[in-house]
């Protein structure tokens, strides 16, 4: 059984057990957590697909770890006025570990 859950604008799809990194959401460590925002679920009776979301479907997570990702840099510059800049950015994520979903 998989699900797909739309979550800080990007989707994901998940199953029971897996452990998925997504934007920052708010919640204590250890702390239980339901993403309603359920766009399919697939099981062994079929497919449902939602028109946006599947209604009555949820997916049941607890959060496992907050921090950051990954550092980007970035260089922007305007040729021929001596205009530059660098710049860093590290996006805040949430580690969630699925534990139940409801169709």
């Amino acid at each position: 059984m998989y699900a797909i859950v739309k979550t800080g604008g990007k989707q994901y799809r998940v199953t029971v057990g897996y452990t998925v990194a997504v934007e920052k959401l708010e919640g204590e460590l250890e702390s239980s957590i339901v993403l309603n925002d359920v766009l399919l679920v697939s099981d062994e009776n079929g497919t449902k697909v939602g028109a946006p979301t599947v209604e009555g479907a949820k997916v049941t997570a607890t959060i496992v770890h907050h921090g950051k990702g990954k550092k980007i840099n970035g260089f922007t510059y305007k040729p021929k006025k001596n205009e530059h800049r660098r710049y860093g950015h590290r996006q805040s994520l949430t580690k969630i570990k699925i534990t139940s979903i409801e169709a």
